[in-house]
């Protein structure tokens, strides 16, 4: 039996989705499966879902062994799983909240850009697309969620200068809607659940349908590619 380094805990209409697989979440085949098996479980018509880590830690990416081991299968396996991933939270039919515990490096990073409000934690964190500057393509499926979400003016920054932000920075840059002290986290993030989770429903998904339409029409195509090879 696999360890559980993705749970879900409910508090009524508010589900929080934790990553904790001891070290540096990252988005493994295993971490992949079982956040989508945690989704599963997740209301679709009312609530509020919070995605958070571990102290110190919201994700550091794709999981750097696979990708070093040459195994081309399964990078391609881990890859494409990560992608459909975080396509699901970035369409997810409610309201999804960031409680971004840590560094979000990468994958991480992306994983931010999925989601509607993103808090972060003061402190020496660090945020941003190191792939430019570690010879990684940045494929379409995951380009299109920093370019919808990063501000226009740190665009080629985010991007093609692989730029780090502190969370402070990032606030600046598009990538996380406010900072709170360590303590604070949790509690910021369910005091921000209980206002979205008031969102009418079918409204809410159906606007949100409209509003991402474009950049989840490039990733659905571009997604054609990883799941036809």
């Amino acid at each position: 039996m696999s360890e559980k380094i993705a749970t879900l805990k409910q508090e009524e209409d508010i589900s929080i989705l934790i990553l904790d697989d001891g070290k540096a979440n990252v988005f493994s085949a295993e971490m992949s499966k079982q956040v989508n098996e945690c989704l599963d479980q997740v209301e679709t018509e009312k609530g509020c879902l919070i995605i958070t880590g571990k102290e110190g830690m919201f994700s550091a990416g794709l999981d750097l062994k696979t990708i070093q081991s040459g195994d081309v299968d399964k990078i391609m396996e881990m890859s494409k799983n990560a992608f459909k991933l975080l396509a699901r939270i970035f369409s997810f039919p409610r309201p999804v909240i960031a409680a971004c515990s840590g560094h979000g490096i990468a994958l991480g990073t992306f994983l931010l850009c999925c989601c509607d409000y993103r808090i972060g934690v003061k402190g020496d964190f660090m945020l941003g697309a190191n792939e430019m500057r570690t010879n990684m393509v940045i494929p379409t499926p995951i380009l299109e969620l920093i370019k919808f979400r990063v501000n226009n003016s740190h665009k080629y920054r985010a991007v093609l200068g692989a730029e780090m932000y502190t969370l402070e920075q990032a606030i600046h840059a598009g990538l996380i809607d406010e900072v709170v002290n360590q303590e604070d986290l949790m509690k910021a993030a369910k005091e921000k659940a209980k206002d979205l989770q008031t969102m009418g429903h079918p409204s809410y998904s159906i606007t949100k349908e409209l509003f991402i339409a474009e950049p989840m029409s490039k990733i659905n195509e571009a997604m054609k590619e990883y799941t036809s090879g």
